[in-house]
């Protein structure tokens, strides 16, 4: 019986057989703002586990520290004092396995601003 039940679904071979052509595509995220950034990531995550796809991440990479330090006086006289400014990068990087129809179904909610949203497609 268990060969009687394998037949079933094989299919026949004049049959066509539909298959979807699936890619590896990265989605890089980078933003000055984590909350944001985290939410964005929350929400193609758990868009992409609705539609049953492979995902892996998010991938937190390292930050990017941009640091200027400058002179307080416009004119150079006085006590030499320096302010120091800094401004942060965050970058989260997400991998998924999927046709390229459903990503775009996925990357079509509402992003926040200030982030910014790479995707990049591999055939494998």
């Amino acid at each position: 019986t268990n060969n009687l039940r394998m037949a079933a679904y094989k299919p026949e071979k004049g049959m066509p057989v539909e298959e979807v052509a699936s890619h590896r595509i990265r989605i890089t995220l980078t933003s000055r703002n984590l909350k944001s950034l985290e939410k964005v990531c929350t929400d193609l995550i758990h868009g992409a586990k609705a539609k049953d796809l492979d995902v892996v991440g998010p991938v937190r990479l390292p930050n990017k520290n941009l640091k200027i330090t400058t002179r307080k006086t416009p004119c150079g006289e006085g006590s030499k004092t320096w302010d120091k400014f800094e401004m942060k990068i965050h970058k989260r990087v997400i991998d998924l396995k999927s046709p390229s129809e459903t990503v775009k179904q996925i990357t079509s909610i509402s992003i926040e601003p200030g982030v910014e949203v790479e995707v990049t497609i591999a055939d494998n």
